[in-house]
């Protein structure tokens, strides 16, 4: 009995100190909205946002492209040329790697 008194009456001293653990430990770990869930969904978002940036960079990348391959046949000709290996009937072409 005397060791439940002396834990009911350390209990009743640190009333307040005990409430607000106990509120920090459901805050951090037990709540579904803790705070260690919260902080991955942050770098979780910033990875994502990150590669919004990176594909918005390449869309404009690609219509920049894709106007000039639409308003110049020149340009058209040098990208048949250079990645389709395409040549016109009276030419050879020599393919150098490195």
């Amino acid at each position: 009995m005397s060791k439940l008194k002396t834990i009911w009456d350390f209990i009743c001293e640190h009333k307040y100190l005990i409430t607000i653990c106990a509120f920090l430990f459901m805050i951090i770990f037990v709540d579904e909205n803790n705070l260690i869930d919260r902080f991955r969904h942050k770098r979780e978002i910033s990875t994502l946002n990150a590669e919004i940036e990176q594909y918005r960079k390449q869309y404009e990348s690609d219509t920049e492209k894709l106007n000039r391959l639409v308003d110049n046949p020149e340009e058209l000709e040098k990208i048949a040329r250079e990645k389709y290996l395409m040549k016109k009937p009276d030419e050879d072409i020599f393919i150098i790697e490195e």
